[in-house]
């Protein structure tokens, strides 16, 4: 899960396209999206996420040699 603020928002949500927290107008929700697919896709690695309310978002890229 990854929180935003004090909502939980799944891992697998994150990600999709066009899917943002933000108000109308702030965001385009394609930046995870298009991350993931460069990463995973394009170089065979993968995104991990973990969040915890109050405390931060973290995200670990790993892109195999």
């Amino acid at each position: 899960m990854i929180h935003s603020k004090t909502v939980q928002i799944k891992n697998e949500t994150r990600f999709m396209y066009l899917f943002t927290t933000k108000e109308v107008g702030k965001g385009t929700g394609l930046g995870l999206a298009i991350a993931r697919q460069i990463v995973e896709e394009k170089h065979g690695g993968a995104i991990e996420v973990n969040s915890t309310i109050g405390q931060g978002t973290e995200f670990i890229i790993q892109i195999p040699l």
